[in-house]
């Protein structure tokens, strides 16, 4: 009886604990996509990726390095469409972004909202490179928040192909 009784307590602390700390984490949760529809990263080529993909470096601002650390992938999809990025170090080329029309991301705001939601369409694009490990100096303090650096794999051709195919932007063989 004893047992039971036992278990019917921690099943109960479990339940409570978990309500307790749901709210937490929910809020958590929307201050890091408060912080990333800021899109506030900077972007970066980080080496040669295989064909059709980008290896790029993402740095993302937030209170909590695990937050910018979560966000990035996200980030560095949104940059891949809408920003591009330079060249430099490591035989990287400047790369353009996915389109050049700076009011895309607000006339198509449906597609968007729904596409870089938690778990939304964008993850299939993107991985992490380094099994999400931050190297030495990736982790900055800046003011009060963190500026993160976390390496990632885009697939540009696969994301290119699916945004052409819904009609998001305009295919590389279309007349100029």
């Amino acid at each position: 009886m004893k047992k039971i009784t036992g278990i019917i307590v921690i099943a109960f602390v479990m339940l409570i604990g978990g309500s307790v700390f749901s709210p937490a984490f929910s809020q958590a949760k929307k201050k890091a996509n408060k912080d990333t529809e800021n899109w506030r990263y900077e972007v970066e080529c980080a080496g040669i990726g295989k064909e059709g993909t980008y290896l790029i470096k993402v740095w993302s601002y937030s209170k909590k390095p695990q937050v910018a650390m979560e966000q990035s992938k996200k980030n560095a999809v949104h940059a891949i469409i809408f920003q591009g990025f330079a060249g430099g170090a490591q035989g990287c080329t400047s790369q353009k972004a996915l389109t050049n029309n700076s009011a895309l991301e607000q006339e198509k705001a449906d597609f968007f909202k729904e596409f870089f939601a938690d778990g939304g369409k964008y993850m299939k694009y993107v991985s992490s490179a380094n099994d999400g490990a931050i190297g030495e100096g990736d982790r900055v303090k800046v003011g009060k928040e963190y500026k993160v650096g976390v390496i990632v794999t885009v697939f540009k051709d696969n994301l290119r192909k699916d945004l052409e195919d819904a009609g998001i932007v305009k295919g590389l063989n279309s007349g100029f």
